[in-house]
Parts: structure tokens; C-alpha cells; sequence
């Protein structure tokens, strides 16, 4: 993709790869059924923008966001606008020992801001438009923690691509014409065995990881297991990696014991994110799973499409005029069938990645 062309794709898509802030809140919501119910979260698409602009501008300065993304079944069912090329149903991943299980979630919010107050005002004032016409059934609070750390204690997101890579890696381009501009985002919410993971030598977390825990340096390839969790994330296609734009956040309830991550990744196409899971939960090859999967459990999974400004506020109009069949259909055994690991022209068979190259380097999720 061309400079120019990514300009023009960052101008029109909403703000997935605005500057990483301090606090988030991360909404999933159900659409309740009957027309009025449709009819509200449609009407909130034409809205979207104007609450944004009423509460940001109370602290200009407090880099407030939202990305609204949708679900497969709830585009089917909302919309007659074209369905987003690779859009589907979040698909399970079974390996001998941890599961990556789909959850429930037609609406995806990811707010943003500097401060925690400004994306609770938000978060309250999209809740309260919607009323009665979605549930909310996961919320989640997510802060910083000291210098881009996790909870297990490592810094999250080193990798993150910037600038042109940014754009190239988490936004759909003209592979996908009536939806360029958008992006696809998976997002998992992680519990930690903190305690479990604390029993272990530094030395044995940073095997797990594939990075030192106080500088952040990447293992040498020979001191790195084959099982480290950024051995596996990391995607190559004709020996070059493919990127993901992640805004990973802590989040946890220190009264119940609870402590996680929040994970969030943006990509042109969820068959890179996709591989991704594969390899940590099957394990590449099988069962050489991700070994932090031993101390980190995925409690939900949910895959949606952020559409781009001009599509989200189309998508105001009315109802569908037929409904589409939903796409991606769970496999009926175990195991789905991951996205192909090269297509004759070295793609992962993802249609955004053919004919674009991309920077070398290694992941962490």
C-alpha cells in the first residue's frame, strides 16, 4: 500500500490506531430481539460521533475514543450493507489442554482516554441511548500499569507496529472495496494464576515470555524454547511477518482475587490473529502448545468489524432488505480448521496480505 493510500484509509477509518492512553473500558453487548431494538443500535451509528465530540470536549487534551465494531450475526441481522470479506463468528480453538472458547457479543465499544472518568462518561451515556435495546454482558475496566506492564510483569505490545505499518497491518484496503477502511478485531479476556506464576523462577517466566522481564529484550533465537508465548505469535508469510495492532490492558477485582488481561488485536485480516490462537492453544506443531497458557485462562472470545466513519454512518439506514445466512459455521468435531499456514502465493490465503509485504520482526501478544 502506498503512502498516500494509507493516509487516505487512516482519514476515514475510525480511531483503531490512535495513541495507546492511560485507561480504557471495553464493552460486549447482545442485541435484544424485535425491530426496535435493531432500529436503536442503528440510530446510535448516526450518533456515535456527536456523543463523542459532548463528552471529549469536556478535557480536550484527554485523547478520548471509541471504537464500535459489530459481530457476524448481528451485521446479518442489522444491516444491508455488503458483509465484510472474512467476517464470521469467532472459531474455537481446542488443543489437548487450554481451550479458546466463543462467547457471546454483537457490539464491541473499546473506549479510550487518559483518564477513567472520560470513558466512564461515555461508556454511561452509550448505555443509557441504547436502554433496552442491547444487554450488556461483559464490562470490563482496564489501566495501565507502571511502565506498560502486564500483571504477570512483563511490558505488553512491544512489537506494536507505528506510523504506515500501523495502517497497512490493522486496516482493510481495497482487497475489500465496499468495506476499506475497516478492521477486524478479536478480543479475549485472560485470567491469571498469579500465585502459580509467581512460584516460578524469573529465569523459567522468561523462557515462558521469550523476553527478558526487567529490560524487555527479546531471547536469542537458541536460548528461546520453541514453546515461548512470542515464538508462537509470531506469523510469517515468505519469511516476512505479518503484524497486528494490540491495546492489551490489565484489568482485575483484587476482592475476588481476580487479575487479567484484556486482549485486544486489530488486524486487516482475523486469519492472522486467528493462526495465532491456533499455534498457542493446538500448539505448533501439535501440542507444543503456549506454555503460558499453564498460568492464563481464556474466559471469552469474540471476533467483530469496526467499519470504517463514512460506512458507520450508513449503516443509520434502514433494515436489511434480506437477511444473509451467517458465515464461518462452527465445524461439528473438536478441533476447527485453522486459517491455511501458505496458499500457492505465500498469503495464509488472507486476501489483504497478497501482493503487500511487511516488516520483519517478532510479536508478542
Amino acid at each position: 500500500m502506498t503512502e498516500g493510500a494509507a493516509e487516505k484509509l487512516a482519514a476515514i477509518a475510525q480511531p483503531v490506531i490512535a495513541p495507546l492512553t492511560r485507561d480504557a473500558i471495553f464493552l460486549v453487548a447482545t442485541v435484544n430481539p424485535g425491530t426496535a431494538s435493531a432500529a436503536a443500535v442503528r440510530s446510535l451509528c448516526g450518533d456515535l460521533a456527536s456523543l463523542l465530540r459532548a463528552v471529549g470536549f469536556r478535557d480536550i487534551e484527554g485523547q478520548l475514543s471509541c471504537v464500535l465494531g459489530f459481530g457476524s450475526e448481528a451485521w446479518d441481522r442489522l444491516f444491508s450493507q455488503p458483509r465484510p470479506a472474512e467476517l464470521h463468528p469467532f472459531r474455537e480453538v481446542r488443543g489437548d489442554r487450554h481451550q479458546a472458547a466463543r462467547t457471546p457479543g454483537d457490539i464491541l465499544f473499546h473506549i479510550r482516554a487518559r483518564r477513567m472518568d472520560l470513558c466512564f462518561e461515555l461508556a454511561t451515556q452509550l448505555v443509557s441511548q441504547l436502554g433496552d435495546a442491547v444487554t450488556v454482558i461483559d464490562e470490563v475496566h482496564g489501566f495501565r500499569y507502571f511502565d506498560d506492564r502486564d500483571l504477570i510483569g512483563f511490558v505488553d505490545g512491544t512489537e506494536n507496529p507505528t506510523g504506515q505499518d500501523a495502517i497497512d497491518a490493522a486496516i482493510v484496503g481495497d482487497e475489500d472495496p465496499s468495506c476499506a477502511g475497516g478492521s477486524y478485531v478479536i478480543v479475549q479476556k485472560y485470567l491469571h494464576d498469579l500465585p502459580g506464576w509467581n512460584a516460578l523462577s524469573t529465569e523459567a517466566q522468561e523462557r515462558i515470555v521469550g523476553r527478558r522481564k526487567l529490560s524487555d529484550i527479546e531471547l536469542d533465537d537458541a536460548a528461546k524454547p520453541s514453546f515461548a508465548h512470542n515464538a508462537l505469535t509470531t506469523i510469517e508469510v515468505d519469511g516476512q511477518e505479518v503484524k497486528i495492532l494490540r491495546d492489551n490492558m490489565p484489568f482485575g477485582d483484587v476482592s475476588k482475587g481476580e487479575f487479567g488481561t484484556y486482549f485486544i488485536g486489530y488486524a486487516r485480516s482475523p486469519a492472522v490473529i486467528e493462526q495465532m490462537l491456533v499455534n498457542m492453544f493446538a500448539g505448533r506443531p501439535a501440542g507444543n502448545y503456549d506454555r503460558l497458557l499453564d498460568f492464563s485462562r481464556a474466559v471469552t472470545g469474540s471476533l467483530f468489524f469496526t467499519p470504517s466513519l463514512p460506512l458507520l454512518e450508513s449503516l443509520a439506514a434502514g433494515p436489511p432488505a434480506v437477511l444473509s445466512p451467517p458465515a464461518g459455521t462452527q465445524p461439528s468435531a473438536g478441533q476447527p480448521s485453522p486459517p491455511s499456514v501458505r496458499s500457492r502465493d505465500g498469503s495464509l490465503d488472507i486476501g489483504s496480505l497478497r501482493g503487500r509485504s511487511a516488516s520483519k520482526g517478532s510479536s508478542q501478544a
